[in-house]
Protein backbone atom coordinates (compact mmCIF):
# COMPACT_ATOMS: atom_id res chain seq x y z
CA UNK A 1 0.00 0.00 0.00
CA UNK A 2 1.06 3.86 -0.66
CA UNK A 3 1.54 5.60 2.44
CA UNK A 4 -1.44 7.90 3.02
CA UNK A 5 -0.47 10.33 5.66
CA UNK A 6 -2.82 10.62 8.04
CA UNK A 7 -4.60 14.05 9.33
CA UNK A 8 -2.24 15.93 6.36
CA UNK A 9 -4.52 19.03 6.54
CA UNK A 10 -5.26 18.93 10.09
CA UNK A 11 -1.86 18.06 11.58
CA UNK A 12 -0.14 20.97 9.43
CA UNK A 13 -3.18 23.38 9.97
CA UNK A 14 -2.30 22.72 14.14
CA UNK A 15 1.04 24.08 13.87
CA UNK A 16 -0.15 27.77 12.95
CA UNK A 17 2.94 27.70 11.06
CA UNK A 18 4.95 31.15 10.96
CA UNK A 19 6.38 31.70 7.61
CA UNK A 20 9.97 32.88 8.94
CA UNK A 21 9.77 29.88 11.70
CA UNK A 22 12.24 27.18 12.40
CA UNK A 23 9.77 23.86 12.59
CA UNK A 24 11.02 19.85 13.62
CA UNK A 25 8.88 17.14 11.73
CA UNK A 26 9.95 14.31 14.47
CA UNK A 27 8.75 11.18 11.93
CA UNK A 28 9.60 12.40 8.64
CA UNK A 29 8.21 8.73 7.25
CA UNK A 30 7.46 9.25 3.35
CA UNK A 31 7.55 12.96 3.84
CA UNK A 32 4.05 14.28 3.76
CA UNK A 33 3.68 16.40 6.69
CA UNK A 34 7.21 17.95 5.70
CA UNK A 35 6.42 18.71 2.05
CA UNK A 36 2.73 20.76 3.74
CA UNK A 37 5.37 22.57 6.01
CA UNK A 38 7.24 23.40 3.79
CA UNK A 39 4.31 25.19 1.31
CA UNK A 40 3.70 26.95 4.33
CA UNK A 41 6.85 28.42 5.09
CA UNK A 42 8.61 31.65 3.47
CA UNK A 43 12.21 31.48 2.19
CA UNK A 44 13.36 32.34 5.43
CA UNK A 45 11.90 29.39 7.13
CA UNK A 46 13.53 25.97 8.38
CA UNK A 47 12.50 22.35 8.33
CA UNK A 48 14.41 19.76 10.46
CA UNK A 49 13.06 16.05 10.19
CA UNK A 50 14.58 13.18 11.43
CA UNK A 51 13.75 9.67 11.41
CA UNK A 52 15.23 6.26 12.10
CA UNK A 53 14.19 4.35 9.22
CA UNK A 54 17.48 4.44 6.65
CA UNK A 55 14.43 3.78 3.93
CA UNK A 56 12.63 7.12 4.87
CA UNK A 57 16.08 9.23 5.12
CA UNK A 58 17.43 8.42 1.92
CA UNK A 59 13.24 9.55 0.40
CA UNK A 60 14.36 12.59 2.44
CA UNK A 61 17.20 13.28 0.91
CA UNK A 62 15.77 13.84 -2.60
CA UNK A 63 13.92 16.65 -1.37
CA UNK A 64 16.29 19.51 -2.51
CA UNK A 65 15.04 22.28 -0.79
CA UNK A 66 17.61 24.31 0.90
CA UNK A 67 15.08 25.27 3.87
CA UNK A 68 14.90 21.62 4.56
CA UNK A 69 17.26 19.05 6.54
CA UNK A 70 16.75 15.30 7.63
CA UNK A 71 18.80 13.50 9.90
CA UNK A 72 19.17 10.00 10.78
CA UNK A 73 17.85 10.03 14.58
CA UNK A 74 15.38 8.87 17.33
CA UNK A 75 13.17 11.68 18.22
CA UNK A 76 14.39 11.07 21.70
CA UNK A 77 17.44 12.88 20.41
CA UNK A 78 16.12 15.76 19.59
CA UNK A 79 17.73 18.33 21.64
CA UNK A 80 20.99 16.95 20.73
CA UNK A 81 20.12 17.28 16.83
CA UNK A 82 19.02 20.49 17.17
CA UNK A 83 22.14 21.65 19.31
CA UNK A 84 24.75 20.48 17.01
CA UNK A 85 23.12 22.74 14.13
CA UNK A 86 22.96 25.85 16.65
CA UNK A 87 19.07 25.56 17.30
CA UNK A 88 18.22 26.72 20.59
CA UNK A 89 14.24 27.59 19.95
CA UNK A 90 11.32 26.34 17.89
CA UNK A 91 8.36 27.30 16.37
CA UNK A 92 6.68 23.73 16.03
CA UNK A 93 6.99 20.28 16.85
CA UNK A 94 5.12 17.61 14.85
CA UNK A 95 5.18 13.93 15.89
CA UNK A 96 3.32 11.03 13.78
CA UNK A 97 3.74 7.99 15.58
CA UNK A 98 4.09 4.61 14.90
CA UNK A 99 4.79 3.13 11.78
CA UNK A 100 4.39 3.51 8.22
CA UNK A 101 2.62 1.94 5.17
CA UNK A 102 6.31 0.79 3.45
CA UNK A 103 7.19 -0.48 6.79
CA UNK A 104 4.12 -2.82 7.10
CA UNK A 105 4.11 -3.76 3.56
CA UNK A 106 7.57 -4.84 3.11
CA UNK A 107 7.98 -8.29 4.18
CA UNK A 108 11.29 -8.19 4.89
CA UNK A 109 10.90 -5.97 7.95
CA UNK A 110 9.22 -8.41 9.23
CA UNK A 111 6.17 -5.85 11.18
CA UNK A 112 3.16 -7.49 9.83
CA UNK A 113 1.90 -11.41 10.18
CA UNK A 114 0.28 -11.03 6.71
CA UNK A 115 3.28 -11.63 5.18
CA UNK A 116 5.82 -14.02 5.75
CA UNK A 117 9.27 -12.81 6.17
CA UNK A 118 12.27 -12.54 8.67
CA UNK A 119 10.95 -11.57 11.89
CA UNK A 120 13.30 -8.29 12.21
CA UNK A 121 10.28 -5.31 12.98
CA UNK A 122 13.15 -2.78 13.66
CA UNK A 123 12.73 0.67 12.67
CA UNK A 124 16.69 1.06 12.48
CA UNK A 125 17.82 -1.90 10.57
CA UNK A 126 21.22 -1.09 11.78
CA UNK A 127 21.30 -0.98 14.93
CA UNK A 128 19.96 -2.47 18.27
CA UNK A 129 18.04 -6.34 17.99
CA UNK A 130 15.62 -8.14 15.78
CA UNK A 131 12.76 -9.65 16.97
CA UNK A 132 13.88 -12.96 16.58
CA UNK A 133 16.83 -12.42 18.70
CA UNK A 134 15.21 -10.88 21.66
CA UNK A 135 12.57 -14.33 21.56
CA UNK A 136 15.75 -16.66 21.27
CA UNK A 137 17.06 -15.41 24.58
CA UNK A 138 13.70 -13.67 26.66
CA UNK A 139 12.38 -15.99 29.10
CA UNK A 140 8.90 -16.94 29.95
CA UNK A 141 8.35 -14.14 32.74
CA UNK A 142 9.79 -11.44 30.49
CA UNK A 143 7.94 -12.75 26.93
CA UNK A 144 4.65 -12.76 28.81
CA UNK A 145 5.25 -9.52 30.42
CA UNK A 146 6.03 -7.50 27.36
CA UNK A 147 2.92 -9.02 25.15
CA UNK A 148 0.91 -8.36 28.37
CA UNK A 149 2.11 -4.69 28.85
CA UNK A 150 2.64 -3.66 25.63
CA UNK A 151 -0.55 -5.69 23.67
CA UNK A 152 -2.56 -5.16 26.30
CA UNK A 153 -3.11 -9.36 25.41
CA UNK A 154 -5.33 -11.17 28.17
CA UNK A 155 -3.64 -14.49 26.64
CA UNK A 156 0.31 -13.19 27.50
CA UNK A 157 0.95 -16.18 29.63
CA UNK A 158 -0.17 -18.64 27.42
CA UNK A 159 1.22 -17.12 23.99
CA UNK A 160 4.24 -16.31 26.22
CA UNK A 161 4.62 -20.25 26.91
CA UNK A 162 3.70 -21.36 23.44
CA UNK A 163 6.54 -19.51 22.20
CA UNK A 164 8.88 -20.87 24.58
CA UNK A 165 7.78 -24.39 23.62
CA UNK A 166 7.99 -24.00 20.39
CA UNK A 167 11.76 -22.02 19.84
CA UNK A 168 13.01 -25.66 21.75
CA UNK A 169 12.04 -27.38 18.68
CA UNK A 170 13.41 -25.07 16.14
CA UNK A 171 14.23 -20.94 15.95
CA UNK A 172 11.42 -18.90 15.27
CA UNK A 173 12.78 -16.62 12.68
CA UNK A 174 9.56 -15.69 10.36
CA UNK A 175 6.80 -13.86 11.08
CA UNK A 176 4.72 -16.63 9.75
CA UNK A 177 6.15 -18.78 12.56
CA UNK A 178 5.21 -16.64 15.12
CA UNK A 179 1.39 -15.73 13.38
CA UNK A 180 1.29 -19.57 13.29
CA UNK A 181 1.80 -20.13 16.92
CA UNK A 182 -0.02 -17.49 18.67
CA UNK A 183 -2.87 -18.86 16.81
CA UNK A 184 -2.70 -21.38 18.39
CA UNK A 185 -2.12 -20.47 21.77
CA UNK A 186 -5.33 -18.00 21.53
CA UNK A 187 -8.66 -19.31 22.37
CA UNK A 188 -10.61 -16.81 21.37
CA UNK A 189 -10.28 -13.12 19.46
CA UNK A 190 -12.68 -10.67 18.73
CA UNK A 191 -14.42 -10.78 15.72
CA UNK A 192 -12.36 -9.44 12.30
CA UNK A 193 -9.05 -9.40 14.51
CA UNK A 194 -6.22 -11.55 13.33
CA UNK A 195 -5.00 -13.51 16.77
CA UNK A 196 -1.51 -12.29 16.52
CA UNK A 197 -2.71 -8.50 16.43
CA UNK A 198 -1.81 -7.52 19.92
CA UNK A 199 1.75 -9.92 20.00
CA UNK A 200 2.95 -8.34 16.88
CA UNK A 201 2.11 -5.03 18.33
CA UNK A 202 4.02 -5.70 21.52
CA UNK A 203 7.23 -7.00 20.09
CA UNK A 204 6.98 -3.88 18.08
CA UNK A 205 7.07 -1.31 20.85
CA UNK A 206 9.46 -3.44 22.98
CA UNK A 207 12.20 -3.78 20.25
CA UNK A 208 11.87 -0.17 19.36
CA UNK A 209 11.26 1.13 22.72
CA UNK A 210 8.49 3.52 21.35
CA UNK A 211 7.00 4.10 24.65
CA UNK A 212 10.08 5.73 25.84
CA UNK A 213 11.00 7.10 23.08
CA UNK A 214 7.86 9.30 23.69
CA UNK A 215 8.43 9.59 26.94
CA UNK A 216 12.10 11.14 26.24
CA UNK A 217 11.06 13.53 23.72
CA UNK A 218 7.85 15.18 25.12
CA UNK A 219 9.80 17.09 27.41
CA UNK A 220 12.40 17.94 25.08
CA UNK A 221 9.84 19.46 22.86
CA UNK A 222 8.62 21.21 25.66
CA UNK A 223 11.98 22.65 26.46
CA UNK A 224 12.68 24.03 22.52
CA UNK A 225 9.33 25.68 22.13
CA UNK A 226 8.96 29.12 21.56
CA UNK A 227 5.89 31.32 23.30
CA UNK A 228 2.69 30.38 21.28
CA UNK A 229 5.19 27.40 19.58
CA UNK A 230 3.06 24.32 18.93
CA UNK A 231 3.26 20.42 19.84
CA UNK A 232 1.15 18.38 17.46
CA UNK A 233 1.60 14.65 18.45
CA UNK A 234 -0.46 11.79 15.91
CA UNK A 235 -0.98 8.44 18.25
CA UNK A 236 -2.27 5.00 16.81
CA UNK A 237 -2.95 3.23 20.05
CA UNK A 238 -3.96 4.10 23.32
CA UNK A 239 -0.41 3.54 25.23
CA UNK A 240 0.67 5.80 23.03
CA UNK A 241 -2.19 8.41 23.56
CA UNK A 242 -2.00 7.82 26.98
CA UNK A 243 1.55 9.39 27.26
CA UNK A 244 0.90 12.64 25.61
CA UNK A 245 -2.38 12.68 26.96
CA UNK A 246 -1.15 12.62 30.32
CA UNK A 247 1.47 14.80 29.53
CA UNK A 248 -0.20 17.43 28.10
CA UNK A 249 -2.17 18.04 31.29
CA UNK A 250 -0.35 17.95 33.39
CA UNK A 251 2.06 20.64 32.33
CA UNK A 252 -1.45 22.50 31.25
CA UNK A 253 -1.79 22.93 34.96
CA UNK A 254 -0.03 25.49 37.09
CA UNK A 255 3.04 23.65 39.08
CA UNK A 256 2.06 23.46 42.76
CA UNK A 257 3.34 25.95 45.27
CA UNK A 258 4.76 24.06 48.34
CA UNK A 259 2.50 24.79 51.36
CA UNK A 260 3.17 27.33 53.95
CA UNK A 261 4.65 28.88 51.39
CA UNK A 262 2.55 32.81 51.03
CA UNK A 263 2.34 33.89 47.20
CA UNK A 264 0.68 36.66 45.44
CA UNK A 265 -1.90 36.03 43.39
CA UNK A 266 -0.35 37.91 40.38
CA UNK A 267 2.85 35.85 41.88
CA UNK A 268 1.03 32.37 40.97
CA UNK A 269 3.01 30.01 38.17
CA UNK A 270 1.44 29.70 34.96
CA UNK A 271 0.90 26.82 33.10
CA UNK A 272 4.04 26.19 30.42
CA UNK A 273 1.36 24.68 27.69
CA UNK A 274 -1.71 25.82 26.86
CA UNK A 275 -4.34 22.69 25.51
CA UNK A 276 -5.65 23.60 21.79
CA UNK A 277 -8.94 22.31 21.18
CA UNK A 278 -10.34 18.90 21.91
CA UNK A 279 -8.73 15.63 20.69
CA UNK A 280 -9.02 15.17 16.73
CA UNK A 281 -9.64 12.02 14.64
CA UNK A 282 -10.18 11.62 11.37
CA UNK A 283 -13.06 12.14 9.15
CA UNK A 284 -15.69 9.19 7.82
CA UNK A 285 -14.34 10.57 4.64
CA UNK A 286 -10.44 9.44 5.70
CA UNK A 287 -11.22 6.69 7.22
CA UNK A 288 -13.01 5.02 4.30
CA UNK A 289 -10.01 6.34 1.64
CA UNK A 290 -7.25 4.84 3.86
CA UNK A 291 -8.43 2.34 6.75
CA UNK A 292 -5.33 2.75 8.72
CA UNK A 293 -6.31 5.63 9.79
CA UNK A 294 -8.80 4.88 12.25
CA UNK A 295 -7.35 5.02 15.58
CA UNK A 296 -5.35 8.10 14.86
CA UNK A 297 -6.08 10.89 17.78
CA UNK A 298 -4.42 14.19 17.79
CA UNK A 299 -3.38 16.37 20.30
CA UNK A 300 -2.58 19.46 20.33
CA UNK A 301 -1.13 22.14 23.09
CA UNK A 302 0.48 25.61 22.79
CA UNK A 303 3.30 26.42 24.56
CA UNK A 304 2.80 29.79 27.04
CA UNK A 305 5.07 32.11 28.41
CA UNK A 306 5.72 30.67 31.47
Amino acid sequence: MHHITVLLAEAVEALAIRPTGTYVDGTFGRGGHSRRILESLGPEGRLIALDRDLDAVEAGSTLGDPRFEIVHARFSGLQSVLSTRGITRVDGVLLDLGVSSPQIDEAVRGFSFRFDGPLDMRMDTGSGEPASVWLARADCDEIARVIRDYGEERFARQIAQAIVTARLQQPIETTGQLARIVAAAVRTREPGQDPATRTFQALRLHVNRELEEIEAVLPQALQLLNPGGRLVVISFHSLEDRLVKRFMRSQAVPPEIPRGIAVRENERPSPRLRLVGKAARPSAGEVAANPRSRSAVMRVAERTAA
